[in-house]
């Protein structure tokens, strides 16, 4: 597996347009499309909050149904959540634009919006988007950078990554886009994710490689504890790669889910060091535990700290804060066992030994906090499970972006 230079166009048959349709934001494109030219199997993970967008109760139809899907279209700004049935009405103005345009039938398009909640989308500024994005759907790099950065709100930079594997001898392409900088927090996944390949999947084994795999990489970020209305992740393959065709759990199918993997981590962490405000990533990893669910407790609660968190931004070596964090988790655990260290490109520092504070050097701590990762290494000495959290600083910014994010 190597990665490639890209986005979600980098796979054989998978093109992207966007445009400024003015659905809230002026003087920036806040609409992208995403086609496959065949019919693709399609796989989706979706919010596990009841109150779900119109958006997301339109994918979940299409993903249930065993229909392909051939088209995707976002919105950023508003995100068609608690909006009743002008709601639905929205997300069916929108397909039969598409239908009309590139001929793909309604109910194989899916929608996807994100923004603020509670307002009604301008359906005739969506029609007419789609409109202008049918005609300039391209293959090309730009097209689908241009897509990444059309759906992002708050986020500061657009998240896309690429790679190419091999399956059978015949080089098969994923690639994706991502948006997420607030309203982050595992609970499927809490943010908006588009992947396209050319594999050649059965649909059952699509959907239990991205459901897998979710759970390991957006399911364990966390920026700010609110699990959003909108979260959609939707993974399509169109097996245009010529591979054979994979129909069981051999070879081929974990080559594929160890690039989907890498994939998912990739812009899962690149959501979490974009969280809103942040000043630097935050990452949480937990070793030798009892289970793996208490290793994912663990590394959650431990990102997910506001005072974790407020100690990561302004640099303070007070680890109390996250074995605090580690104990009111849910996972039983000894602390006499455990050992805490903070790391970062700028060197380790171990700060706790099995139940007690070690005496260190707070220059040489600033030094390794200051970084723009940092990692708090935890080793339980329980068992032999791990697993990796990653989340942001709590910056003053943070409230900044949200106290006036509806005007």
């Amino acid at each position: 597996m190597k990665e490639i230079k890209g986005g979600i166009t980098a796979a054989k048959g998978f093109k992207a347009a966007s445009t400024a349709a003015g659905i809230k934001y002026q003087g920036r494109t806040d609409m992208a499309m995403v086609y496959s030219t065949v019919p693709a199997v399609s796989a989706g993970t979706f919010t596990s909050n009841v109150v779900k967008a119109a958006c997301v109760q339109w994918d979940m139809n299409i993903v249930k149904s065993g229909k392909p899907m051939q088209a995707v279209v976002i919105n950023s700004g508003i995100a068609n959540a608690c909006t009743g049935k002008e709601g639905f009405d929205a997300c069916e103005a929108t397909t039969k634009g598409v239908e009309k345009c590139l001929g793909v039938p309604f109910d194989t398009v899916a929608v996807a919006s994100t923004g603020v909640i509670g307002m009604q989308l301008p359906v005739e500024k969506l029609v007419a988007g789609v409109d202008a994005m049918s005609g300039k759907l391209s293959d090309t790099t730009e097209a689908g950078t241009d897509a990444s950065k059309a759906i992002m709100t708050t986020d500061t930079v657009n998240k896309e990554i690429a790679v190419s594997f091999e399956i059978g001898g015949v080089e098969v392409t994923l690639g994706g886009m991502s948006k997420g900088s607030g309203m982050i927090h595992p609970n499927m996944c809490t943010m908006l994710a588009f992947l396209g390949t050319d594999l050649d999947i059965e649909k059952s084994l699509l959907q239990e490689a991205v459901s897998d795999i979710v759970a390991d990489s957006f399911n364990m970020i966390t920026v700010d504890g609110d699990t959003s209305t909108n979260d959609t992740l939707i993974c399509m393959a169109n097996g245009l790669a010529g591979n054979k065709k994979i129909a069981e759990k051999n070879e081929d199918y974990y080559t594929f889910k160890e690039a989907l993997s890498f994939v998912c981590v990739s812009l899962a962490k690149t959501m979490a060091a974009d969280g809103e405000g942040a000043s630097k990533l935050f990452e949480a990893k937990v070793v030798n535990a009892k289970s793996v669910a208490d290793a994912k407790t663990l590394s959650r609660a431990i990102v997910g700290s506001n005072l974790s968190k407020a100690a990561i931004f302004g640099c303070d070596a007070n680890f109390g804060r996250f074995l605090c964090a580690m104990g009111y988790s849910g996972a039983n655990f000894d602390q006499n066992d455990v050992e805490l260290f903070f790391k970062s490109v700028n060197g380790t520092l171990q700060v706790f030994d099995k139940g007690t504070p070690l005496d260190f050097d707070e220059d040489e701590a600033l030094k390794i906090m200051k970084a723009d990762a940092v990692t708090v290494f935890v080793d339980m000495h329980e068992g032999d499970a791990g697993a990796t959290a990653w989340g942001c600083d709590l910056t003053y910014d943070y409230v900044k972006i949200n106290a006036d994010y509806r005007s």
